[in-house]
């Protein structure tokens, strides 16, 4: 993992496979979360987690994410590492996500033989291990998607179209985690291939999640060890003694706070307003994405957590819900691969992301025309599947949901690299402080939605109502406020912007 250190005026493109390679990092990233959303909560009932504890829990990731990504883009854009700016905080990263996969898939077990009691609902040592491990998982993932993005930024040498390509690659292995994640979790026998995992503390749900867990640190650690010893970034000089940078690293005993005050002071109009857009973009999204399977099983299968009748259709929209998520990441990826080309005949990527937000507006709609038709068809208000036509209806709204999701895992962050170098920002720092205006919202949605469907009498729609809104004014924002990048320019190899050089070996 040795550097090339060249000299600092030179300015390349790297080849595609590098880029590939990098972006590909996702997909062991998204395995793991897939997994978590397929087989966490049978794990957590496993655990005796109690529902005050479970809000705190899912409260981690926009925690960490708030903290996390600006700190480490800051200190990743001015680390002096022979192994690179990026390189050390993906490899640590994803360190840190195995040692997190490890304590979660075997949380009862340690607290078993730390003296938990098997006959005992809640085991309060296995959940100690559990939050701990999970907070040291999105601690994790925020630390090395972060910089996996800066680093394709990096790659991509100023070049607006290459960024672009870059950020749909990523959110195409995205798809493609989800794909595996999803799979891997609907096969109930996968523990099988490890026949160890199955103990006194462990039941059947319990030993798959570890399996799966085992496949995805597998996974990710092949593909960052392959991105890492293949791409190599070039040496940032540490500022000499008594220079402007040297004396501005060291004027302030807390740097990073310092800067991130000034990056806010000093960001252009067009940052500001993508940030404004992407805020909105994700107000809309989390409602759908925190209870699309509940919403399955509760409004559109008309059952209730729990036992007996209801109970059972509950689970049967749950899993159609899971089934929704599967074709959703298919159209994801597919539609990760063509964002480029639908950028180009739509007439830019401000457009394509406007146009996408009204179509996710319009199926948040749709969510409740579909409801309705579920409720109209159940008799004396008995629990039931919909007709077929209800359905399909929900699955093709699950599908078309893949189209918009891929423009927002990539336009936003190539447009924030755009932006960071026409501004002269450094890509970590300003992928950082877009990372706000996505875990603020969901901090915001996590807090309020349940209050907010309480006051409409319950149920998932009102936040689906408001997702709706908040992604119309999404579109209208990106249409009509949004400054459209600077046009393509070809990047000469001659050029004297200073950027991180890559070879493939």
């Amino acid at each position: 993992m040795e550097v090339e250190n060249r000299a600092a005026g030179t300015s390349a493109k790297s080849p595609l496979k590098k880029i590939i390679l990098v972006a590909s990092i996702a997909a062991g990233v998204q395995f793991g979360w897939a997994l978590q959303l397929s087989l966490l909560t049978p794990y957590v009932q496993l655990l005796g987690i109690p529902h005050t504890w479970a809000a705190f829990i899912w409260l981690c990731g926009p925690i960490s994410g708030m903290l996390v990504q600006p700190i480490v883009g800051y200190h990743s854009d001015r680390c002096t590492s022979r192994f690179g700016r990026r390189r050390p905080f993906i490899a640590a990263g994803s360190s840190l996500v195995a040692s997190a996969v490890f304590l979660i898939g075997y949380a009862a077990d340690l607290g078993h033989l730390s003296g938990d009691h098997l006959d005992k609902a809640t085991k309060p040592r296995a959940i100690a291990v559990f939050v701990v491990g999970f907070w040291i998982l999105d601690v994790a993932n925020n630390m090395l998607q972060g910089p996996c993005r800066a680093l394709l930024a990096d790659l991509s040498a100023n070049d607006q179209k290459r960024m672009r390509t870059a950020n749909s690659l990523y959110s195409f292995f995205m798809a493609v985690g989800n794909v595996l994640g999803f799979a891997a979790g609907s096969y109930t026998h996968l523990y099988k291939l490890f026949p160890f995992t199955m103990t006194k503390a462990c039941d059947v749900y319990c030993a798959n999640l570890k399996s799966c867990f085992f496949l995805s640190i597998t996974l990710l650690l092949i593909l960052t060890t392959l991105a890492l010893t293949a791409v190599k970034e070039e040496i940032v000089s540490k500022p000499e003694p008594g220079t402007e940078d040297s004396d501005d690293s060291s004027a302030s005993g807390a740097p990073f706070f310092g800067d991130i005050m000034n990056a806010f002071k000093e960001l252009q109009r067009p940052m500001w307003v993508l940030l404004l857009v992407t805020c909105l973009n994700w107000i809309a999204w989390f409602p759908f994405l925190l209870f699309d399977t509940d919403w399955m099983g509760r409004e559109v299968y008309g059952g209730k957590a729990g036992k007996g009748h209801d109970g059972k259709m509950y689970d049967h929209g749950v899993r159609m819900g899971a089934l929704g998520l599967m074709l959703n990441s298919v159209v994801l990826g597919f539609t990760s691969l063509g964002v480029e080309f639908l950028a180009r005949g739509i007439g830019g990527v401000k457009r394509l992301w406007g146009i996408v937000n009204f179509l996710l507006a319009l199926c948040l709609g749709f969510t409740v025309l579909i409801t309705k038709l579920a409720e109209s068809a159940r008799h004396d208000g008995l629990a039931a599947p919909p007709p077929g036509g209800v359905k399909a209806g929900a699955l093709a709204l699950f599908a078309v949901l893949g189209v918009p999701l891929a423009v927002t895992y990539s336009i936003p962050f190539a447009l924030a690299s755009i932006f960071s170098n026409t501004s002269g920002a450094g890509q970590g720092l300003s992928l950082g402080v877009l990372n706000l205006a996505i875990v603020v919202p969901q901090m915001l949605v996590s807090v309020t939605s349940g209050p907010w469907d309480a006051l409409f009498g319950g149920g998932n729609l009102p936040a689906f109502v408001v997702g709706a809104v908040a992604a119309a004014a999404s579109g209208i924002l990106a249409l009509t406020m949004l400054p459209s990048p600077p046009p393509d320019v070809p990047t000469s190899k001659n050029a004297t912007t200073p950027s991180t050089i890559a070879t493939f070996h």
